[in-house]
């Protein structure tokens, strides 16, 4: 394959400022895909908007959900719940061709061989919990004290689940029979929304917030798992960092106020694999 591998997560197209950014992004050859790591859109219809955009663009889109997919705006049409809201994102991405957890995971053919890129949709439980606390109900009352307190917590739904955190769990299982179902010999690349490890989240402003950016039962996925990177957003600071020997790459644009203490021309692409990364 001749193409790249890129990655961006966290448009929030709801920002006309965001838009003009996603009306900019464009493939350097036919053969690029591009990973939408979440966070496209609150309302669904931008969601869909913003793919069908994509889609038309790059050879491949693959997208993991972030929580604000998974929102259910009191201003949606869409009224649809937690479990029901993202069997109805995947059908409308797989009407689109855009790949999602739920479809087989697509090789990319690198330069070195073959790399499956999976996108997964693991969630979080509360178990990147606020410093010095021990239980998720400390955790929160810190968190609400401080008022730093998701908005998960109001617009997204575990339905038929009785929480998050058991929504997580379940997401989690089955995610590991996938992942676990992987040619042994073939690498990864590793997508979610939420980071897999909790050592990005220590350099937030605000640590109460890191209780809704994951789960420690994923730490050592990008090991176990084979990741040659793993791609994530949801925290708004893009970066490279490495752990365990491995890459990971967060590929959020943010919120305006956020990138443009950057610079104004945001370029938000990150290239993943193949040419010069």
């Amino acid at each position: 394959m001749t193409g790249s591998l890129f990655a961006v997560s966290d448009l929030h197209v709801s920002y006309e400022e965001n838009r003009r950014v996603v009306d900019r992004l464009q493939p350097e050859s036919a053969d690029d895909w591009l990973i939408v790591a979440g966070d496209v859109a609150e309302l669904f219809g931008a969601v869909e908007e913003t793919l069908r955009l994509l889609r038309d663009r790059f050879a491949q889109v693959i997208w993991a959900p972030g929580n604000h997919e998974l929102w259910t705006h009191p201003s949606d049409p869409v009224t649809l719940r937690g479990q029901e809201r993202y069997a109805a994102l995947v059908a409308m991405c797989r009407d689109l061709g855009v790949l999602t957890p739920e479809d087989d995971f697509p090789v990319w053919q690198s330069e070195d061989g073959p790399v499956v890129v999976a996108p997964l949709f693991q969630l979080y439980d509360y178990s990147f919990r606020a410093p010095g606390t021990s239980s998720k109900e400390e955790s929160l009352r810190r968190a609400y004290d401080a008022g730093v307190v998701c908005t998960d917590e109001v617009l997204l739904h575990p339905d038929p689940y009785p929480d998050r955190e058991s929504w997580c769990w379940a997401r989690l299982a089955e995610t590991e029979r996938r992942l676990a179902a992987v040619d042994p010999a073939l690498p990864t690349v590793l997508v979610s929304h939420w980071p897999l490890v909790r050592q990005p989240t220590e350099v937030l402003w605000y640590p109460e917030f890191a209780q809704w950016c994951g789960t420690e039962r994923t730490a050592d996925w990008h090991v176990r798992h084979r990741a040659v990177a793993a791609v994530y957003g949801h925290l708004h600071i893009p970066r490279t960092t490495e752990y365990d020997g491995v890459r990971f790459e967060e590929v959020s644009l943010g919120y305006p106020r956020e990138w443009r203490r950057r610079g104004d021309e945001p370029q938000p692409m990150r290239r993943i694999l193949g040419g010069k990364q």
